[in-house]
This record gives C-alpha cells, sequence and structure tokens, in this order.
C-alpha cells in the first residue's frame, strides 16, 4: 500500500459504486478484497453525491470506529437514498456521540453483562429445545428460519424487554421493512409504526411498572426524569428489531456453514466446547451488518490519505474480517481460528451492547441442533437458498433441512 499522502478526494480515479450485493452467503463482492490490496481508503460513488470514503482494513476500521473525530449523527452520515435523513428526531445509542452517548449506555449495561446473561442461559435453553421438540414432532422438510431461528431470538428479546411475543408479527414485520437498503416511504412508515407501538408500551409500563428490562428503566430512568420517554421509546425500537434480526439471520446462517462443513460439524458434535470459538468463527465469516456509517468531524490522516471534516465513511466491517494480515486464509471457515479480534460487533464506543447475548444465544441454538437432530442435512441445494440483498442485515429467507 501506498504511503504518499493523498490530500483530495477528486485525486483518486476509483469512484467506487456503492452499496454492493453479496453474490451468496459464503462470498463477498470479489471488489472487497481489491480494494483493501490495492485501494484500502477508496473514493465511493453513493446516492447525492456527498465525498464518501469506503473503508476496508481491520486496523483502519477499528481506528476510526474509536476515534473521537468520528461521529455517528444521522444528520452528518453519508445519504445511501432518498429515505436517509437527518435521524427523524430519533435518539438512540446508535444516533448520538460520546460523552451524551456513554451516559446512556451505562444505563442499558447491567441487563448486558456477561453475569448477566449468564443467568438466562437456562430459560433460552428451555425456549430452545421447546422449538426443537416441535420441529421433531412435523414431517420434514421444516424451515428452520422460520421455525427456529426468527423465533428463537423473538422469544429472547421479548422476554428480556417485556414485549408481548404474541404481537410478533406486527413488529418482525416492521423491523424487515425498516432495515432495508434502499428505504424508502414504506420502511420509514414502518419504522414509525414500530416507534408508536413501543410509545404504548413504554407508556403502559410507565403506569404498571413490570420487571423487565423496559419496566426496570422506566422505574429508575424515566420516572426520576433521567431519561426522558421519548429516549427510553427510541432505544426500545433499536433494542427490538437489533435484537431479533441479527440473532435469527447469524444463527440461520451458522446451521447452514455447518451443514456446509461436516468435518467441522463431526468435530463440534464430538467437542461441545469449541463452540463459543466457532460462534466468533461464525460471527467474522458472515459479518452480516456490513456498512457502517460514519463522518468525520475533523481532518484526520489514515492510511496515506487525509480524511477531511465533513467528509463521509463507509466502514466495510465484513472485509476488514476478511483481512489477510490479521486472519490467515480469511475466506475459509476454521473451526480452530482465534477470532475473537474480529469486528463484527464493531468497536469502540459503539460497540454492539448485546454481543454477550447474542453469542449465547448462538452457542445454545447450535449446540443443541448438533446434539438432537445428527441426521440434519439440507433439503435444497445451498446455491438455491434466497439471500437478503435487500437488508441492511444479511440473512437467508428461507432454510429448509430434512433428517
Amino acid at each position: 500500500m501506498s504511503t504518499t499522502k493523498v490530500d483530495a478526494f477528486e485525486q483518486s480515479t476509483s469512484g467506487v459504486a456503492w452499496p454492493m450485493a453479496r453474490t451468496c452467503p459464503y462470498r463477498l463482492p470479489e471488489k472487497y478484497a481489491e480494494l483493501r490490496a490495492t485501494e484500502p481508503i477508496a473514493p465511493a460513488d453513493v446516492w447525492g453525491g456527498t465525498t464518501t470514503w469506503l473503508i476496508t482494513k481491520h486496523e483502519h476500521i477499528r481506528a476510526l470506529l474509536a476515534d473521537p473525530r468520528v461521529t455517528i449523527d444521522p444528520a452528518k452520515l453519508p445519504r445511501l437514498s432518498p429515505a436517509d435523513g437527518d435521524g427523524g428526531g430519533f435518539r438512540s445509542l446508535l444516533t448520538i456521540d460520546p460523552p451524551e452517548h456513554n451516559t446512556l449506555r451505562r444505563m442499558f449495561i447491567p441487563e448486558f453483562t456477561v453475569r448477566r446473561v449468564r443467568e438466562m442461559r437456562p430459560e433460552i435453553e428451555r425456549m430452545v429445545n421447546g422449538l426443537i421438540d416441535k420441529i421433531l414432532d412435523r414431517e420434514p422438510p421444516v424451515d428452520l428460519v422460520a421455525e427456529l431461528a426468527l423465533p428463537m431470538s423473538t422469544l429472547v428479546i421479548c422476554q428480556l424487554l417485556g414485549v408481548p411475543y404474541e404481537d410478533r408479527e406486527f413488529f418482525q414485520e416492521r423491523s424487515e421493512l425498516a432495515t432495508r437498503v434502499a428505504g424508502d416511504e414504506s420502511s420509514l412508515a414502518a419504522l414509525l409504526e414500530l416507534r408508536d407501538y413501543l410509545d404504548r408500551l413504554v407508556t403502559a409500563k410507565t403506569a404498571n411498572p413490570t420487571d423487565d428490562l423496559l419496566g426496570a428503566l422506566v422505574a429508575s430512568r424515566v420516572r426520576t426524569g433521567e431519561l426522558p420517554h421519548n429516549e427510553a421509546v427510541d432505544n426500545a425500537v433499536l433494542l427490538l428489531a437489533a435484537g431479533h434480526e441479527t440473532s435469527a439471520s447469524m444463527a440461520a446462517l451458522g446451521i447452514l456453514t455447518l451443514l456446509r462443513n461436516p468435518d467441522a460439524l463431526a468435530e463440534l458434535r464430538a467437542d461441545r466446547s469449541l463452540l463459543p470459538q466457532a460462534v466468533d468463527e461464525l460471527l467474522r465469516f458472515h459479518s452480516i451488518a456490513d456498512g457502517l456509517r460514519r463522518a468525520a468531524t475533523e481532518d484526520i490522516e489514515l492510511g496515506g490519505r487525509t480524511i477531511r471534516a465533513g467528509d463521509g465513511l463507509i466502514l466495510l466491517v465484513a472485509s476488514g474480517n476478511r483481512d489477510e494480515d490479521v486472519f490467515t486464509a480469511p475466506d475459509d471457515f476454521d473451526l480452530h481460528r482465534p477470532a475473537r479480534q474480529h469486528v463484527a460487533f464493531g468497536y469502540g464506543p459503539h460497540q454492539c451492547l448485546g454481543q454477550n447475548l447474542a453469542r449465547l444465544e448462538l452457542e445454545i441454538t447450535l449446540g443443541a441442533v448438533v446434539e438432537r437432530i445428527p441426521t440434519l442435512r439440507l433439503a435444497v441445494d445451498a446455491e438455491a437458498l434466497r439471500v437478503r440483498h435487500d437488508s441492511t442485515i444479511f440473512g437467508l429467507h428461507e432454510l429448509p433441512v430434512e433428517w
């Protein structure tokens, strides 16, 4: 990589079109590897024509995610579609910068610590085994997205937040619409409907406190005035939507990957202690939340480039997790790889709040599938599976299996 400083965005000749679609669940766009090798900080052509950089190297992604000169303020981020705007007044963990972000994050941290998440293991195991019981009572083929991955993640986040599980069809549909890449009026409408739903729920918990995360937040923070009602609602939207979409996508992709790697599957079946390491390798391998948007608030010198104040940034965490300088043979799924340095959960102050819970959900779900359905196999060719190219959270539409 050249170390010659380039001061002007226009001096580069790449003009890489963004966004790029994956070709399948197992391969990233070939352009990612090309950019890492030749232009790891590259100008991008995005909707609206704003000055925006694609960041593809692991070290640069981590550096920028931890840099106080980088903002997550929606009003300053590169716009990728006509629906992108200034955030519409939403104030959540993913729309505000430190130090306000740090104050808000501390209100939620107690429910997501390693100790608190560990206490949830027996209940999550009960949920997952109950779902597998129902699957085994049916005649194959069965869709593991609809019958395992999505209900597992939804049950967990509903119980944690105190959201009625019987309302799942409503908020699953709205979440799916709200997270589409090419957002339009329907995406915004879905987000607002989801917010209205949670507004009513938080209001109800204010009147009648409940023994769950939202109930505790209302009792300890909203009633005292420490957390405004609207911010409690906005963060409830974030936790509900992100909490079930991401875990569901990773659970389905994890099962698929193990079925496509029978030697690794056999090893896991023989040695369940490999599960935590397998989960992190799967998180690295798939990196389902790619293309994190940020913007520079001051000039930043990085990798021979000058990123100017006001420039947009798109951090390709999936590319960073396939960086040859960090991971040996990064395009291979390696059950024995020490992969904890991946950036699938981001990095720095905005690193995913729920990462401990996500790891536990995946470990329990994959472990139960490996143990309880030893003859599991795909019911269709893997190349025929429909993938979610239109979502900001990558995944599968369905995963039909037999046994």
